[in-house]
């Protein structure tokens, strides 16, 4: 289907016409005679006929020469980017060699009825080490590490820290192996109950031994309820697990400490103890992509001529290193495959380096082209498959775009078989997927390309730049830097990314805190481009939790129960720091929070007949700690909203 045209001039033959006796009217005003005889209007209406004509033919210029200039000026259609998360496969039980998942398994959500499952594809192998328990030692503050496994072969019920525990204190498990990106289990009895801390929140932190030092395991489950009672600790090792040394006992190394509490978290009064400890592998965590691999595809033969472009059957292509794996047949060898390299253009390429570049968006690939030189001659741009040569796509990978934005726990199916595996699940949402640029898109983006000419100087040229480095963020904005925090010169860019809301539609805040590599990607990035003298600052916003306190009253005979779902719903889709606002668009930053609109919002909830109070309360998200209320909370420019903790009483007669 063919782009639509623009029509650059809508006039038509009778218009001519009727300027054309206005004007004349105004200049000659002594002719009067208008009529069609009249050899002057005849002389109009000629003249009118021939400016229809050009018109027509103006109106005839394509959509593809517009395009044909962005492209003459550098500007590109940028393809879509993948989501990516991280995908936990778990084993149906402890297995006693190493099970490996290959580099390419495909994992996908559940198919819907109206939709087509999504796909994801791990980026690396994954090995589940099978391990246990080999060693355990505690260690005061401050004090030696003691070896404890003798007691614990015994049976002795042994104090997991001192008598009167204090923060620092450790209780060190050592396993028989490394297992870097697994899910290890360790499985405790204890004998000691109400030692004073919260079963549900205990002063602990786990800890694995990396070659950077101590770095926090992620805890999925923990059935102990802070080392109180009998139960399953589950652990996810980070990456850089290794065997260390810990008092004179080599092992990989993981620790319980107790840590400083927290304000009103309950303290332990005594050690807990264990009577019995063991540790098993029972899965393993590797990154994955929303993508598709392809395999030996045959694209044709070579015509031997310069500049000849070849489409891959499936676009768009994920940016890998590198993104395609092409390859021509040798028949001037041995009768093998001989590699060609992708390259972003032939500038550097010579006559003889097998060279190709790559639309990501559209799989078109292009072979180097012949120009000629002002003497003549002709150079050729990287060098050119013999005719006849057959040309095959060895192996790439097709996806990306929002559809690979799937909440957490979405991933449940295992498309490729992996012994052992009973079941896949991503425990975080996947953040990355954008869909590709649009025509419109990119016609709206070339001026302000042309004017920043890849150089950061305004704080628009800033926005447009870390946008560029980083297409899968949901909102940039960039405001100057207060003089007293930043010092002179300062520029702030702000980065909100993408997130998924959970099933239910509520986003968590830790959802909100864009990445240590993000952020370095886009700091990276603006630094090569940006003035010198100038002062950079890139990070997040800063979010204030709001909590709305209603009370509406419900039409006769509704559901009260619906009533109070659809009003939290309606707040949380309002005050949004993503989707929120008037126009959907994102909360704006800095905008203030009014009773006001919230009693509209809730208002407009099906079912409420009347508000009867709003109250406002600013919220700290991290600690939940409320504020007094108010009737409206102002925000500061660099401050977006967020939804903490409504609360809605629906009043009304379910008879």
């Amino acid at each position: 289907m063919a782009l639509p045209s623009p029509n650059l001039d809508d006039r038509r033959f009778q218009q001519f016409v009727d300027d054309a006796k206005r004007y004349i009217q105004r200049r000659a005003p002594e002719w009067t005679d208008h009529n069609v005889s009249d050899p002057g209007v005849t002389l109009v209406e000629t003249v009118a006929h021939m400016a229809d004509q050009i018109v027509y033919r103006l109106n005839r210029i394509p959509e593809k020469n517009h395009l044909a200039f962005l492209d003459l000026v550098g500007i590109t259609l940028f393809p879509p980017s993948a989501a990516r998360t991280d995908v936990t496969f778990w084993l149906s039980a402890p297995q006693e060699d190493p099970v490996r998942v290959p580099v390419g398994t495909e994992t996908a959500t559940l198919r819907a009825d109206s939709e087509d499952s999504v796909v994801f594809a791990t980026e690396r192998e994954l090995t589940v080490v099978p391990c246990e328990l080999r060693h355990l030692a505690v260690q005061h503050s401050g004090e030696q590490v003691t070896d404890r496994t003798t007691d614990l072969i015994e049976g002795t019920d042994l104090l997991c820290f001192a008598e009167s525990p204090a923060p620092g204190d450790c209780m060190l498990l050592g396993l028989s192996a490394a297992v870097p990106h697994c899910a290890v289990a360790l499985r405790l009895d204890s004998r000691v109950d109400g030692v004073g801390v919260d079963p549900r929140q205990p002063p602990l932190v786990w800890e694995a031994w990396t070659a950077e030092g101590w770095v926090e395991c992620e805890v999925d489950q923990d059935t102990t309820g802070g080392l109180n009672r009998p139960g399953d600790v589950v652990l996810h090792i980070p990456g850089g697990h290794i065997l260390s040394r810990t008092g004179r006992k080599e092992a990989g190394w993981l620790r319980c400490r107790v840590t400083e509490p927290e304000t009103g978290q309950p303290f332990y009064t005594t050690s807990p103890t264990v009577r019995s400890a063991e540790a098993f592998s029972m899965g393993g965590t590797v990154p994955a992509v929303h993508a598709e691999s392809v395999y030996d595809e045959a694209l044709g033969e070579s015509t031997g001529l310069p500049g000849q472009r070849l489409r891959l059957a499936h676009a768009p292509v994920v940016g890998d290193v590198p993104p395609l794996h092409l390859q021509v047949a040798d028949f001037a060898g041995d009768g093998g495959w001989t590699d060609w390299d992708v390259v972003p253009h032939f500038a550097a390429s010579g006559p003889y380096d097998r060279h190709l570049t790559l639309d990501a968006a559209t799989g078109e690939i292009a072979f180097g082209p012949a120009v000629r030189e002002p003497d003549g001659t002709l150079r050729q741009y990287g060098a050119v498959p013999p005719k006849g040569a057959v040309i095959r796509a060895r192996r790439y990978r097709t996806g990306g775009g929002r559809t690979g934005n799937v909440a957490r726990g979405a991933i449940r199916t295992l498309r490729d078989s992996v012994p052992y595996v009973a079941e896949v699940v991503n425990r975080e949402a996947a953040q990355g997927g954008v869909d590709g640029e649009t025509v419109e898109e990119a016609k709206a983006r070339a001026p302000i390309t042309l004017r920043a000419q890849d150089r950061a100087v305004t704080l628009r040229d800033y926005e447009e730049l870390a946008r560029r480095a980083a297409p899968e963020t949901a909102r940039i904005t960039c405001i100057e830097g207060k003089l007293e925090e930043y010092g002179s010169y300062a520029v702030r860019v702000l980065v909100v990314p993408s997130a998924v809301p959970d099933p239910g539609g509520r986003l968590r805040f830790e959802q909100l805190v864009p990445a240590d590599s993000l952020l370095q990607r886009i700091t990276r990035y603006l630094d090569e481009r940006r003035l010198i003298g100038t002062r950079l600052a890139v990070g997040p916003p800063y979010y204030q939790g709001v909590t709305v306190v209603a009370t509406v009253h419900a039409f006769r005979g509704v559901d009260a129960d619906r009533v109070r779902r659809d009003a939290h719903d309606a707040l949380y889709r309002h005050l949004d720091p993503l989707t929120g606002g008037a126009d959907g668009k994102g909360w704006p930053f800095g905008r203030p929070v009014q009773s006001g609109e919230i009693f509209a919002v809730l208002q407009r909830v099906p079912g409420v007949e009347l508000v009867d109070e709003v109250r406002l309360h600013a919220a700290d998200p991290l600690t939940g700690k409320r504020g007094d209320r108010t009737d409206r909370i102002d925000l500061d420019p660099p401050s977006l909203v967020f939804s903490y903790d409504h609360r809605v009483r629906v009043i009304g007669d379910d008879t």
